[in-house]
């Protein structure tokens, strides 16, 4: 308390913020918040067909739910290796070894509930304040997410669909530098389905090995290792060669297995010491997953019968392709690359945006409403409330670079009838200016 002139003032000290800076720095993936609004749409009585989530909506293979109940039957349920049972690392690394043509120390495996975790853990442990992230735009949100989170400067590649949407050398070395932290690929790709050549491999691993310090290193998220199409193979850039001793290769069971609810994932790192940290890290965040479900995955990984149901399974999402791709492309002001591999196919649709007038209402928006949108976003809002098609868009993967870019995915994780009328309910949307028109007027929603 102060006295200054018989008056007395009192001094409040500013209120203490209930979150810490962080929070406000770390992203978040919009094909989970996104079900809010499906929910909201469906308890109206309308009928969404979802093309949002990428979840292969393919029953678990019977042989890998009994595996999981029968661990449950022996009764282990109990805590377990932080890191993985021995018998799962094992098999991680024989099966990765097997594909890759690597000989790989299953104590340099580390497993993880999903694929989500060893992400975030790369940056947490390979990333210093200040340094370049490089990772590719579009791409999956969480390589760009954690950036902020931990102080580091975002350096997205942008594919760019004339080059159909790949990654070669001649792109990423503007951003290499000194100054280089950690770079992320992912193929097959998520959104775009891409998938990696031999030689853009090659040329991106010469380019790595001659611009960087050994200590840099490459995630490689194979999650959709398994889900190629038209003959093609995925390849790792792991077995590159010198790129080993660099490379940390992840995937898990969730998309190969159509098992995303068993949050099974792993990382094969470059050294046994660097499994030994993510070791450490897992018994502070996780201690451990469950030993019934990591038993599945071992069965998942060992079982003859696994790549009769893969088989099954990839067979479907080609047709699916080729189903989605050819009705897409019949759709005047949308045109889709046939992609090669994962379960989504990623149509441009500008000419549908300036027909409908997306383009021109997203320019007449504030400058603050502009920062948190798109056309394509504000395209995608006008499929789900008004035509009742759930898909994502571009700005959902990776902010930076999507500037300009008018995409949008859809998932092909549903049944032939399903995507066959969402593609013609897209087809009816893009010719709908003046629903779009009412649609905007209601301002039910700018941004995902």
């Amino acid at each position: 308390m102060l006295i200054l002139n018989d008056l007395v003032m009192t001094i409040v000290a500013p209120p203490t913020p209930l979150f810490a800076d962080r929070v406000n720095r770390i992203g978040t993936e919009a094909a989970f918040s996104f079900g809010a609004l499906i929910e909201q749409v469906e308890k109206t009585g309308a009928h969404v067909i979802r093309c949002n989530i990428g979840q292969p909506d393919f029953p678990l293979p019977r042989h890998i739910a009994e595996a999981v109940k029968s661990a449950i039957d022996r009764g282990l349920t109990t805590y377990c290796d932080p890191g993985g049972i021995r018998e799962l690392r094992v098999e991680v690394a024989r099966s990765v070894g097997e594909r890759l043509g690597l000989d790989i120390d299953p104590d340099r495996v580390v497993v993880y509930p999903g694929g989500r975790p060893p992400i975030g853990l790369a940056h947490m442990t390979y990333s210093k304040p200040g340094q370049d992230i490089i990772y590719p735009s579009p791409g999956y949100p969480l390589f760009e997410s954690f950036i902020p989170y931990f102080r580091c400067n975002p350096c997205p590649v942008v594919l760019r669909e004339e080059e159909g949407f790949g990654l070669t050398r001649t792109q990423l070395e503007p951003l290499i530098s000194k100054n280089t932290g950690l770079l992320f690929l992912n193929f097959p790709s998520n959104p775009t389905g891409g998938v990696a050549t031999r030689d853009q491999l090659e040329g991106l691993s010469e380019l790595i090995l001659e611009r960087t310090d050994p200590t840099v290193r490459v995630y490689s998220d194979e999650s959709y290792e398994a889900i190629t199409f038209d003959g093609d193979e995925h390849i790792s850039v792991a077995s590159m060669p010198g790129m080993e001793a660099r490379t940390i290769i992840a995937s898990g069971v969730s998309k190969t297995y159509s098992w995303t609810g068993g949050r099974v994932g792993w990382a094969v790192y470059p050294t046994v010491r660097e499994a030994e940290v993510h070791r450490k890290l897992a018994i502070n965040f996780f201690a451990s997953l469950p030993p019934y479900n990591q038993w599945g995955a071992i069965e998942a990984l060992r079982s003859p019968e696994s790549p009769v149901a893969i088989g099954k399974m990839v067979e479907a999402f080609q047709r699916r392709r080729d189903l989605v791709v050819e009705g897409l492309n019949a759709i005047e002001g949308v045109t889709c690359q046939n992609p090669k591999g994962a379960f989504y196919a990623f149509p441009n649709v500008a000419g549908a945006l300036e027909r409908i007038g997306a383009i021109q209402a997203y320019a007449e928006l504030s400058e603050d409403d502009r920062a948190k949108t798109s056309p394509a976003t504000l395209f995608t809002l006008f499929l789900l409330y008004e035509h009742h098609v759930a898909a994502l868009d571009r700005r959902s993967f990776s902010e930076r670079g999507s500037e300009g870019q008018h995409y949008i995915r859809i998932s092909t994780a549903n049944s032939d009838e399903e995507l066959t009328a969402a593609v013609q309910r897209i087809g009816v949307a893009a010719y709908d200016a003046e629903g779009f028109a009412r649609f905007m007027h209601s301002r039910v929603g700018l941004t995902i």
